[in-house]
């Protein structure tokens, strides 16, 4: 028991172990998490170092090596239909894949948290005409919000990333209403009250911070679905514009290749799966040793 654990680390002398420190050690021993995490480190790496690790420049066209097969001199990967290398374009196209998965997570967090947090705690008219609102978002389709809200905006990278952050707001918010709502019934929120804590403090200093592991959670996961959903979206031709080397636009621009051709479609399909699948490996070993009933 984690009780026991922590009055016999006292007993000893030690510091007892924070809920960082548990969580970390259990995912250290999860193959699941651990396998999650390493792929998610390679493509942060190769975003991060993205001009050291790529062989050839990402966007420069040699015709005389159009469509070169995987394993040729020169190209890992082989080339494309205008010569491309490939190894590159999916080196760069990791850098872009990231920042789309953060910036969206980013905007739908922070709307859902500002939503679901005001909804959760004060509730009555407030909260039934925001879910409301927010019941008619989650009845479309997310990829068919998404789009709508890209054909509004315009079709762009930054638009994508708007519109994916957008659809994902109904999705935090109510994630964060379900933890508000369950955590303000608690006697240390009517302590802190009856101690003259104000409605701000309560909310950004005693209820969030005890709300963050499914928060985290669905973050985690928000990242990888960000990441599919903005490739849907190039491969449609309402996120990058060519010659932008985005993995969803790469697989557009090759698909009449897929038989003559199969690398240039196969390796960046490779590349949004392993990223997709890290995220959501992470995802559900972040879930299970946040679970206070699997941790007991």
């Amino acid at each position: 028991m984690r009780t026991q654990s922590a009055v016999s680390a006292i007993s000893d002398g030690a510091k007892p172990p924070t809920l960082f420190r548990e969580t970390v050690s259990i995912l250290a021993q999860s193959r699941t998490a651990v396998a999650g995490a390493l792929i998610i480190l390679v493509f942060i790496l190769c975003a991060i170092a993205a001009p050291l690790l790529s062989p050839h420049d990402p966007v420069a066209q040699v015709i005389a090596d159009r469509q070169t097969p995987p394993f040729s001199p020169g190209h890992l990967l082989g080339t494309d239909e205008l010569g491309r290398d490939l190894l590159s374009r999916i080196i760069y196209g990791a850098r872009i894949s990231m920042v789309i998965g953060i910036v969206s997570v980013g905007i739908s967090l922070s709307l859902g948290l500002l939503i679901g947090t005001l909804c959760g705690y004060y509730g009555g008219w407030l909260d039934r005409i925001v879910m409301r609102l927010i019941d008619i978002m989650l009845a479309f389709p997310y990829i068919l919000l998404t789009i709508v809200i890209v054909a509004i905006l315009g079709s762009s990278l930054v638009n994508a990333m708007i519109a994916i952050g957008i659809s994902q707001v109904p999705v935090y918010a109510r994630v964060v209403r379900a933890s508000v709502l369950a955590e303000k019934e608690n006697d240390y929120v009517a302590a802190e009250r009856s101690l003259g804590a104000g409605d701000l403090s309560l909310m950004a200093g005693t209820i969030l911070p005890n709300c963050l592991a499914p928060i985290f959670v669905q973050a985690t996961l928000g990242i990888g679905d960000a990441i599919l959903s903005s490739a849907a979206l190039s491969f449609l031709g309402l996120g990058a514009k060519p010659p932008t080397p985005e993995w969803g636009l790469m697989i557009a621009s090759a698909k009449e290749f897929v038989t003559s051709a199969w690398w240039i479609v196969t390796f960046p399909g490779i590349a949004i799966l392993l990223t997709v699948l890290g995220f959501n490996l992470l995802s559900d070993s972040l879930r299970d040793a946040l679970d206070p009933r699997l941790r007991d």
